[in-house]
C-alpha cells in the first residue's frame, strides 16, 4: 500500500458539545481502538518497534489494511523515519515504541522534531496503571522527561479515553506552531474492553492558536516596508509549515527586497530567483550575512533569531527596525526586540502584507518609486554577490573534492528529488551546493543538529513519497550511527540513495580544531589508527562501508576519483529496486566556508580562509 493510497488528512477539531450523533459504536479492546483512531487519523505510515506494554497495540495492527507498520532496527531510527515523513509530505508522522529503553530511544528525535516545529505524533506503551511509580520492569516517566521537548503530552490510563487522546494529539501536533505531541498508554488500557465511536469530542481547553494576524500591524508593517531603503525578507521554515510559499514569492516581487533564506528555510524562495541573496548564518553567503547586517528593515517571516544566524547577538543588524511574524508569541521578542510583532499563520500573514503594501503603492501616492527606492541597496548588493560567490578549490592531489560530488548529485538527480542530510560539513555542503527550487525538497536537523539523522529521514520521506527520488546526504561519522535503518529500507521496498562523503574523519569538529585547536586532532579520525600527532596512520579503512551496506541488502559502490564520478551517480539514479549507497572517498582538509566564528559578531564574516570581505563601508550608502 502506497502512501498515497491512505487518504490522509488532519483530523478537525469539534465542539465541546458537538458530539457524535450517528457515528457507530464499536466493541472493542483499548488496543484495537488505538488501531481505529489511527486509521480514521490518516495515520497511513507508522515507524516502531514492539516490546512488551505495547504489544497488545501490535496484535490488531497486523489485521489493519489502512495503518502501514513499518519495523526499524532502533527506536531512533523511527523516530527520525517520522520526522522525514511530516516534512516531505506535511502530514503528522506517527512513531511507536513500548515502555522504558524504547520509550527513551525517541528523546533524541522528539528534542529534534520539538527544535524544528515537526509535526509528530510518539505513541509508546506504559507499565501497567497500578505498577506506575512502583519502578517496574521497563518503566520510565517518559511523560515527565519529554516535557520540556514536546508540545504536550498525554499518560493514558483508561480505554475509554483513547480515540479522544488521538484525535487531540493530532490536532495538537498539527496545528499552530507545529511540533512532537507523546501519548503515553498503560498496558492495561490497551487491554481492556471498551467501546469505539468516530469522531469523538474534543476537549483543548485554553487551546485556541491565533492565526489571522491583527490589521493594524499588518497596516504598520507594511509602511515600514514602503519607507525603508534597505530592507531584508529574513525567511525562516515557517514559511514552508504555513504553506505560503506561493504569497512569499508575491510579496518578494512586488516589494523587489532581497531575500534570504535559513537553513530550515531553502526551497521556500527559489535559490534562482534574482531576488534571493542566499542563506544566512554560520556558515551563510557572505551577501546574506551583510545584507542583514547593513539593512534598515528587517521583516522576520517564521523565523526565530537563532543564535547561528545572529551571531553575537548584540551586534546584529545594528541599524534595523525588527518586523517579527510567527505564529508562536513566544518567540517574538525572546532574542530581538520587535518594533512591529505580528502573530499569526505566515500564509495569513503574507497574504494580508500584500494586500498593505498595494494599498501603500496606491492610496499613499507612493506610486513607481517604492518599488525603484532600493536600487542604491542592489547595487551594493550585487557588489557582494558577484565580488563573493560561494565557491570551492579542487584538491591539488587530483582526488575528490566534497564540494564537487554534492553539486553533481544535485545535478544529475531527477526532477523534484527531496535531499535530506545529516549534520556537519556535508550538510552546509548541501545547502550551498544544491540548488532548492521548491519547498519540502530539503530535510536537515536544524535546531538539534542530530548526528545520524539523514538515513532514517531519508527513509521516512521516501515511505511517504515513494515515487520520488530520495538522496540522502551523509557523512562517515553521521552514518555510523544509524546506518541500520538500511536493513530497514531494504526489507520494506524503499529504495534510498546514500551518499556517505567519507573525509574519514568528523569533519566539522576537525575544521574547528584546524582553525582553533592548534591542529590538535584529538579523536577526531574515523578510518583509520591515528599517530602521534592526531593524524591518520594509514591501514585498512573500518568499516569497509561498501561491504557494510552490501550485507544489509544495499547496492554499494565506491568512488574515488573525480574521473568517475558522473557515472556513479548517474548508476545509483538509475538503481529504484534497492537502497543504493556510495562511498565517496574525499579530501579530508576540506572546509565550509564562508565561516562566521562561534561567539563573533557576523560583521567578521570570512569569505574564505584568511579572507575578510571588503564592504566598501567608507562608500556612501
Amino acid at each position: 500500500m502506497t502512501e498515497q493510497a491512505t487518504g490522509a488528512h488532519n483530523p478537525q477539531p469539534r465542539a465541546r458539545n458537538g458530539g457524535p450523533s450517528s457515528a457507530t459504536i464499536e466493541h472493542v479492546t483499548g488496543a484495537q481502538s488505538l488501531i481505529r483512531s489511527l486509521e480514521e487519523v490518516g495515520a497511513g505510515t507508522v515507524f516502531g518497534i514492539p516490546g512488551g506494554s505495547i504489544l497488545p497495540a501490535y496484535d490488531p495492527m497486523m489485521d489493519s489494511t489502512r495503518v502501514r507498520h513499518v519495523l526499524v532496527r532502533h527506536e531512533q531510527g523511527a523516530g527520525h523515519a517520522a520526522t522525514g515523513y511530516a516534512q516531505a509530505t506535511g502530514r503528522v508522522g506517527v512513531c511507536m515504541a513500548t515502555s522504558g529503553p524504547g520509550a527513551t530511544n525517541l528523546v533524541t528525535p522528539i528534542a529534534d522534531a520539538h527544535m524544528d516545529s515537526v509535526p509528530l505524533v510518539a505513541i509508546t506503551g506504559q507499565v501497567a496503571s497500578k505498577a506506575i511509580g512502583t519502578d517496574a520492569f521497563q518503566e520510565a516517566d517518559i511523560c515527565g522527561i519529554t516535557m520540556p521537548i514536546t508540545k504536550h503530552n498525554f499518560l493514558v490510563t483508561k480505554a475509554e479515553d483513547i480515540p479522544r487522546t488521538i484525535a487531540e494529539a493530532f490536532h495538537i501536533a498539527s496545528t499552530g506552531r507545529p511540533g512532537p505531541v507523546l501519548v503515553d498508554i498503560a498496558k492495561d488500557a490497551l487491554q481492556a474492553r471498551t467501546t469505539f465511536s468516530w469522531p469523538p469530542v474534543q476537549d483543548l481547553p485554553g487551546y485556541r492558536p491565533v492565526t489571522k494576524p491583527h490589521a493594524k500591524q499588518i497596516r504598520e508593517a507594511a509602511k515600514l516596508i514602503t519607507q525603508a531603503r534597505r530592507p531584508v525578507l529574513y525567511v525562516g521554515g515557517g514559511v514552508i509549515k504555513a504553506g505560503a510559499t506561493a504569497e512569499l514569492r508575491v510579496l518578494a516581487e512586488l516589494t523587489g527586497a532581497p531575500v534570504t533564506t535559513t537553513l530550515m528555510a531553502l526551497g521556500s524562495f527559489p535559490d534562482s530567483h534574482p531576488l534571493h541573496v542566499g542563506m544566512p548564518g554560520m556558515h551563510g553567503a557572505v551577501t546574506a550575512v551583510t545584507a542583514l547586517q547593513k539593512a534598515d528593515l528587517i521583516v522576520a517571516l517564521g523565523a526565530r533569531f537563532d543564535d547561528r544566524v545572529t551571531g553575537k547577538l548584540d551586534s546584529f543588524a545594528p541599524y534595523a527596525k525588527i518586523v517579527h511574524a510567527d505564529i508562536d508569541p513566544a518567540e517574538i521578542g525572546k532574542n530581538r526586540a520587535a518594533d512591529v510583532p505580528i502573530v499569526g499563520d505566515a500564509r495569513e500573514v503574507l497574504a494580508d502584507l500584500v494586500q498593505a503594501v498595494q494599498a501603500e503603492h496606491t492610496e499613499g501616492n507612493v506610486g513607481e518609486a517604492a518599488r525603484t527606492q532600493y536600487a542604491a541597496w542592489w547595487k551594493d548588493l550585487n557588489r557582494w554577490r558577484e565580488t563573493y560567490p560561494l565557491g570551492y578549490d579542487q584538491p591539488a592531489d587530483g582526488s575528490l573534492s566534497p564540494q564537487q560530488v554534492i553539486q553533481r548529485i544535485g545535478q544529475l538527480a531527477p526532477e523534484d528529488t527531496i535531499y535530506a542530510a545529516g549534520v556537519g560539513q556535508h550538510q552546509m555542503w548541501a545547502a550551498h551546493f544544491i540548488e532548492y527550487e521548491k519547498p519540502a525538497t530539503w530535510l536537515n536537523s536544524g535546531g538539534a543538529g542530530t548526528m545520524g539523522y539523514a538515513v532514517p529521514a531519508a527513509m521516512g520521506a521516501k515511505a511517504g513519497q515513494p515515487g520520488r527520488t530520495v538522496w540522502a546526504i551523509d557523512g562517515d561519522g553521521c552514518f555510523q550511527m544509524t546506518n541500520q535503518e538500511l536493513t530497514t529500507c531494504a526489507l520494506n521496498n524503499i529504495p534510498i540513495k546514500v551518499a556517505i562523503i567519507n573525509n574519514g574523519a568528523l569533519g566539522m569538529v576537525r575544521q574547528w580544531q584546524t582553525l582553533f585547536y592548534n591542529e590538535r586532532y584529538s579523536n577526531t579520525v574515523l578510518h583509520a589508527g591515528q599517530g602521534a600527532d592526531g593524524a591518520p596512520s594509514g591501514g585498512t579503512r573500518i568499516p569497509d562501508f561498501v561491504k557494510l551496506s552490501e550485507a544489509m541488502g544495499c547496492v554499494a559502490m565506491r568512488c574515488e576519483s573525480p574521473d568517475e564520478l558522473d557515472a556513479v551517480i548517474a548508476k545509483a539514479n538509475a538503481i529504484n529496486d534497492r537502497p543504493v549507497v556510495v562511498d565517496f572517498i574525499v579530501h579530508e582538509d576540506a572546509q565550509v566556508w564562508p565561516m562566521v566564528a562561534a561567539g563573533t559578531s557576523n560583521d567578521e564574516v570570512m569569505a574564505a580562509l584568511g579572507v575578510r570581505p571588503d564592504f566598501g563601508d567608507n562608500e556612501d550608502d
